[in-house]
């Protein structure tokens, strides 16, 4: 049983980073760009392989290239963001995929990062994670104020004297962070499910900024609680069960919140 609590202490110190990011997701209307970044790091997971890297760093490594890639696209006009970034989302899936086709050497559970799993996570990966966690936590209370007034209107942000572009990578940095330490988790394929949906459960609860990050982080780690419990006793990937709990939060939620105001 102790893998068990392994993996629910994760799961927590997951959800401190999870939450607060996810409400800037949700306010700055970012969903797809965490798709992008979630869709990356199985490329970092083929090079790290390849190349005999730590894997959390490969994958940090990679999700940060491209989100540097992403800044500087978006910067032109030619292409819509939101075509930009499901450009950018399938071709680094599909780079991932063939490059790992290609190397003979490297056996990879592709179904463990896809989709997460319970037995990935061991006692480094928990020293990782509240490290990360930590800094991630850290990095957000000294940013919270910009992020917060670039997520309401950049320009204003810049007249009142914030580097709004420089917040915005520094932002990329810790959500591909929070993305390598979620991987063995949730898996790729439902990273930013896991960021989303407790902030977007949190939302209607809430009445300012820093208690709906509170509120998102008390839904993510009662999701995550449940989501491994039910994981472990139907006997299910833990990534997909943590998701579908986290998202009858929000069911509840909106109905909750409908039933209130009534």
């Amino acid at each position: 049983m102790m893998w068990l609590l392994d993996s629910l202490l994760a799961g927590w110190l997951l959800s401190l980073m999870s939450g607060p990011l996810g409400s800037f997701i949700v306010w700055r209307r970012m969903a797809y760009f965490g798709d992008t970044l979630a869709h990356s790091a199985l490329l970092g997971i083929t090079l790290g392989f390849v190349f005999e890297v730590q894997l959390n760093v490969a994958i940090v490594l990679c999700a940060v290239f491209v989100a540097l890639i992403l800044a500087s696209l978006q910067r032109q006009h030619f292409i819509p963001s939101d075509t930009l970034l499901g450009l950018m989302a399938h071709t680094t899936l599909a780079a991932g995929l063939v490059t790992l086709s290609l190397v003979d050497n490297v056996r990879i559970d592709i179904n463990a990062y896809l989709f997460g799993d319970l037995l990935a996570v061991d006692r480094h990966d928990l020293i990782t994670m509240a490290i990360g966690s930590a800094l991630v936590l850290l990095a957000l209370s000294r940013m919270w104020k910009g992020l917060l007034a670039a997520s309401v209107s950049e320009e204003l942000a810049q007249v009142e004297g914030y580097q709004v572009a420089r917040l915005r990578l520094l932002f990329m940095v810790l959500l591909a962070v929070v993305i390598a330490g979620a991987m063995k988790l949730v898996g790729v394929l439902l990273i930013t499910a896991l960021l989303i949906i407790p902030a977007a459960a949190a939302r209607p609860f809430s009445y300012g900024p820093k208690q709906m990050a509170a509120l998102a982080t008390i839904i993510s780690m009662l999701a995550v609680a449940m989501g491994l419990g039910l994981s472990y006793y139907f006997d299910t990937p833990a990534g997909p069960s943590i998701v579908l709990t986290s998202a009858l939060f929000f069911l509840l939620s909106q109905s909750g919140y409908r039933l209130f105001k009534q």
